[in-house]
């Protein structure tokens, strides 16, 4: 077995152990990186990148089917499923290489092909390979969980990993997770000509806001998406035809073609042996500190497997905190009040910070709710995307949360995020000029409509305007 050492071992090739690799490299550290399986990890082969490929597919052939309101005869559009996976899989291979083994290793990483398995707390075996590491980042992502129910074992189902290759358009679609993977795929599949039911053992996008969120489920329902709601799946088994069916608890029935597994997601540690290292785990992945280490403090975990928000931003963020930690010996806590996430169904929907029930419960009478509607945004009426609102949740001036739904809303909850994480005030938000006509002026509008009752509704502010009013030459 060949000896190396190195500065920094970091352990899996997705969004952020690619970030910490190419920062460490580039700033003088002598890095090593391993990878088992494929570059890019869960983000750019299974999940946010082929997902949005096949819902921009989808769109196209929606806007086919919805285009007389534009003045454009509607078409009945001819979907070839196969080939839109042929665009999944060029958009793919179009931005493969930017997270490809040659460029990280023209960075000066050298990049080794292999799982890597702890042997004791600084040293970890891969391949023909056994590598000493003064610092160890965990970077090794999550995989689709799929929970044991009874009969799934006897028939077959797709995750987000194995979905992307059916090249056959499902006839009739189930799943099983009324989550954000489970609503994007659901949306994607009705709009390319498949039936469609989710089945969901409680509430469909229940981590968001309620109000927010039933605008989403209104327009899929309205697309021909069925949802089922508190119905926990309880057996799995095949039907006469070939197709599958999916008993929930209370005996409702559902059957159809092809099986969707989109119930969540775990950690991908069970190869690495973290008990031989002195790291600690529990069922979200590694116990870490707000500095993101473990327990044994060579050991840093981030992104997925580090137990918390399961994002690919996230895991990108989590890289540059530890970045300042491993490389400067400088101070660096990961913070998550300011981290934004998106469902990218039409409408969409995003969230910063505290939703409303949640910042009730955190500041009571001291919380502020601004809203604004996007029937009242011009650019949004011409484009007949006119369904949504956004709300901003705020105390003494400054927001602590923002939820979205609506056209581009993941694109507009990106201020909000640097907003909370410098602790802007409301009136900086105010104080923006957006181009007329955009979607972006909604930020503004509804930084707006938090002070109108301090303007418009104040007995002061008037009095105070009629005396300047009086007395201004």
């Amino acid at each position: 077995m060949q000896e190396l050492t190195c500065d920094l071992l970091v352990i899996g090739a997705g969004s952020g152990g690619l970030s910490v690799a190419a920062g460490a490299s580039q700033m003088g550290a002598d890095v090593i990186l391993l990878e088992g399986h494929k570059m890019g990890g869960d983000c750019l082969n299974y999940g946010c990148v082929p997902s949005k490929a096949l819902l921009a597919a989808a769109k196209t052939a929606y806007t086919q089917s919805h285009a007389s309101a534009y003045g454009v005869a509607d078409q009945a559009p001819v979907v070839d499923y196969s080939a839109a996976k042929d665009h999944v899989h060029d958009v793919i291979a179009t931005i493969a290489p930017v997270d490809s083994q040659e460029r990280f290793e023209g960075f000066g990483v050298r990049v080794v092909r292999e799982y890597g398995r702890f042997v004791d707390d600084r040293v970890v075996e891969a391949g023909a390979f056994r590598i000493t590491a003064r610092r160890i980042v965990i970077a090794t992502g999550s995989s689709p969980f799929v929970p044991a129910i009874e009969g799934l074992e006897d028939v077959p189902y797709y995750t987000n990993e194995t979905l992307f290759d059916l090249r056959e358009r499902p006839d009739h679609l189930l799943i099983i997770g009324g989550g954000p993977i489970g609503m994007e795929m659901a949306q994607a599949h009705i709009r390319l000509g498949s039936k469609v039911t989710v089945i969901e053992g409680a509430k469909a996008l229940g981590k968001d806001d309620p109000e927010l969120a039933e605008i989403v489920l209104d327009q899929l329902r309205s697309e021909g998406v069925e949802i089922a709601e508190e119905a926990q799946a309880a057996h799995i088994g095949a039907t006469p035809t070939g197709g599958v069916r999916v008993t929930a608890k209370d005996g409702r029935v559902f059957e159809g073609s092809h099986l969707l597994m989109a119930v969540g997601r775990k950690a991908n540690i069970d190869r690495l042996n973290l008990e031989a290292a002195g790291v600690e785990t529990n069922r979200a992945g590694v116990i870490v500190d707000e500095s993101l280490r473990s327990k044994n403090r060579r050991v840093y975990a981030i992104g997925d497997v580090a137990g918390g928000l399961q994002f690919t931003h996230v895991a990108g963020y989590h890289a540059s905190v530890i970045i300042k930690s491993i490389l400067f010996g400088l101070p660096s806590k990961a913070k998550t009040s300011h981290i934004p996430w998106s469902t990218y169904t039409a409408p969409e929907l995003a969230q910063v910070g505290l939703s409303e029930a949640e910042a009730r419960k955190a500041h009571g009478d001291r919380l502020e709710v601004a809203r604004f509607d996007y029937h009242h945004n011009d650019r949004a009426l011409a484009e007949r995307k006119s369904k949504g609102l956004i709300k901003v949740m705020v105390v003494k001036g400054r927001p602590v949360g923002v939820s979205v739904v609506g056209h581009q809303a993941g694109e507009l909850v990106a201020l909000w995020s640097m907003a909370i994480a410098n602790n802007m005030k409301m009136s900086q938000v105010a104080a923006m000029v957006a181009p007329y006509p955009t979607i972006s002026e909604m930020n503004k509008r509804v930084a707006g409509a938090y002070f109108s009752p301090r303007l418009f509704d104040s007995p002061r502010v008037k009095q105070v305007v009629r005396f300047v009013q009086r007395w201004l030459p």
